[in-house]
């Protein structure tokens, strides 16, 4: 079965679009945290991010950087957030490459995630390992 995005794309499921280009589309999300939450997809099927191919990022960049200004001033938002779950682990629902473009009121109840510490030595030797593997790549 062809996933709901893709269905979205082909025009079998109607969707309030509102951006379009040549690698991405646009529409606001039926089930909004906030007035104006909109999902930024690729037109083509990718299930993850990682196995999304860099021209086709781009252009989903290129279309949060044009949306994200008008879409905060259409509902008078005081912030937004950019967000992309990749993996299960990570809240994906949908496996088909999507940023949330939410935006964000000062006095919404969305909360921020919550933080950790690192201890002794921990970030340091993390933050090598990290560097030999981009070495590697």
């Amino acid at each position: 079965m062809t996933c709901i995005f893709c269905q979205i794309v082909a025009g079998d499921i109607p969707a309030h679009k509102i951006y379009e280009n040549h690698h991405a589309i646009a529409f606001l999300d039926i089930n909004p945290v906030n007035p104006g939450h909109t999902l930024i997809v690729p037109k083509e099927h990718h299930e993850i991010f990682l196995e999304t191919p860099p021209e086709v990022l781009y252009d989903i960049m290129d279309a949060a950087l044009r949306i994200a200004p008008v879409v905060v001033e259409a509902v008078g938002a005081d912030g937004f957030n950019l967000d992309l779950n990749n993996g299960e682990a990570a809240g994906q629902v949908i496996f088909h490459t999507h940023f949330h473009l939410m935006p964000r009121f000062a006095n919404d109840g969305l909360r921020p995630w919550p933080h950790k510490s690192y201890g002794p030595g921990e970030a340091e030797g993390l933050a090598e390992k990290i560097r030999e593997g981009l070495e590697k790549s």
